[in-house]
């Protein structure tokens, strides 16, 4: 894993040699932040139930985030124990305050991915808004050099099949219950 870790360390530095600037300095940990316990995604979830136009989006991204917290923070992140690239680094200079959990998966690419597609899964337009946010969160952790390039992927991956069972779910749900119409 030592090697591993080593080869995205060395992405993660090229990835800022390349793009890092003052500007990105300044607004990627705003970014970040957005997504910081999920936040930003729980505030919309709680949003969208409150209106039955919008309320199997909100549904359908609770359930996402609940399964993203479970699988990805409760469960994956202490069995895999994957250690921060900074910790793995000492080079690294942060920008943002040492995160508590492990590195595997991406808890805020995770929360991101899931409620954003759980939203285009509902709406397009507005889930194409999210994604985009998506993206940039999964960015913010390589740039602030939070998490390794795999922990962001499989968070992205991870979240975006947790938002198409959560659709499926909140569909089942919809036509049980007419909670949503």
């Amino acid at each position: 894993m030592n090697a591993f870790n080593s080869f995205e360390a060395e992405i993660l530095h090229k990835l800022y040699d390349a793009v890092g600037c003052k500007f990105l300095d300044t607004i990627m940990p705003v970014i970040t932040r957005l997504s910081d316990f999920g936040i930003l995604w729980i505030f919309l979830t709680v949003i969208f139930l409150c209106f039955k136009k919008t309320r199997k989006a909100g549904l359908t991204m609770g359930i996402a985030l609940i399964m993203g917290l479970i699988i990805g923070n409760i469960i994956l992140k202490p069995i895999i124990a994957r250690v921060r690239p900074y910790d793995f680094d000492p080079s690294i200079v942060l920008l943002i305050p040492k995160e508590s959990e492990f590195s595997f998966p991406s808890g805020h690419t995770l929360a991101s991915f899931g409620a954003a597609f759980g939203l285009f899964f509902c709406n397009k337009k507005w889930g194409t808004a999210a994604i985009v946010l998506a993206v940039l969160v999964g960015f913010s952790r390589l740039y602030l050099m939070v998490h390794y390039p795999l922990d962001v992927i499989c968070g992205a991956l991870l979240g975006t099949v947790f938002a198409y069972l959560a659709y499926k779910i909140s569909t089942y749900i919809e036509k049980k219950t007419n909670i949503c119409t």
